[in-house]
């Protein structure tokens, strides 16, 4: 069907994770490359903005890292110890990601307020100049590889991976503005300003970072749109007369689905299973990645068990 869905699910796990770490493997090469450039445009200009850049950079190599390592494990097949599989992994990464990001956004919020206090002027040299443009570049064109990856895969690992960079370039775009206001119209308050302005975007990141990894481990459901379309996919198979109790969650790339499906009472045990695998395989169609369970209910005369919330709400006929 033409519905709109979330990434979640859409490939299989092992699909999922051989795209998602092959961009955190580009993710850790890339910022390596931009501590080694903001490095020496920090030694030129003395720039605080671009040290607040330069230290973003820094706690992002350990967060791709990190990334890397968690995506490597989410990717992992179910075994007996986990038999839902490893996607949580992400949400912890994501948490450690958050962590990282505030860490930074505080330390720049401290050496903005003391060199605005103790104000002078930043050397805005042709190479600190030169080198944050490369970096926009570097930071703009890895975002548009992780924003692909994360329409992909759902990834959260990934999605906050890629929060650090996307901050990373709004960072570096204000570092630029800090230098020419600092170090060319002599307007020495421009710099430490500049860097303020990045720490607001660092712990906006990190609060919506945590808000996603947040949503995995507590088993947030997924949106309204997307519970409706799964029932209305399973209602395509003939034999299922509605849907109820419908639970879901994401894990990572992957997502669960569970729900209970109304049949004919008097279908035999064998024909009423013949009817459940077609929903699921209908589901499968659209979910490759998803782990879904079916309960048959006789349509006729059914008693209510489980649940009562959820078997007295986000009911379909």
């Amino acid at each position: 069907m033409a519905a709109t869905h979330s990434p979640h699910g859409k490939m299989s796990t092992a699909a999922a994770g051989a795209i998602t770490q092959r961009v955190a493997r580009l993710s850790v090469g890339a910022a390596l490359l931009l501590v080694v450039l903001k490095g020496g445009a920090y030694l030129a200009s003395g720039s605080v903005a671009m040290l607040s850049s330069l230290a973003d950079s820094g706690l992002d190599v350990l967060a791709s890292i990190f990334t890397l390592l968690a995506v490597r494990y989410a990717a992992a097949p179910p075994d007996e110890e986990h038999r839902f599989g490893h996607g949580k992994a992400e949400a912890f990464a994501g948490l450690i990601q958050g962590v990282f990001v505030a860490i930074s956004a505080t330390l720049v919020v401290v050496e903005a307020m003391h060199r605005l206090a103790n104000p002078h002027a930043a050397r805005a040299t042709a190479l600190a100049l030169g080198v944050m443009i490369v970096s926009m570049a570097i930071t703009g064109a890895l975002v548009w590889v992780q924003s692909r990856a994360v329409r992909q895969t759902g990834s959260l690992a990934t999605a906050g991976d890629r929060a650090h960079y996307f901050t990373d370039f709004a960072a570096n775009g204000a570092v630029i503005l800090g230098l020419i206001g600092s170090g060319l119209l002599g307007l020495t308050w421009a710099d430490p300003a500049a860097s303020l302005v990045v720490t607001l975007y660092l712990f906006f990141s990190a609060y919506t970072i945590w808000r996603g990894a947040a949503d995995h481990l507590m088993d947030r459901e997924l949106s309204d749109s997307e519970r409706d379309a799964i029932i209305a996919i399973v209602l395509q198979e003939p034999g299922i007369l509605g849907v109820h109790a419908l639970r879901t969650r994401a894990a990572g790339a992957g997502v669960h689905i569970e729900l209970h499906a109304d049949v004919h009472a008097e279908l035999t045990v064998r024909e009423a299973h013949v009817i459940l695998v077609g929903a699921e395989a209908r589901l499968h169609a659209v979910y490759p990645g998803a782990d879904v369970i079916i309960h048959a209910d006789p349509h006729e005369g059914k008693q209510a068990h489980g649940q009562e919330l959820l078997t007295s709400t986000h009911a379909h006929s």
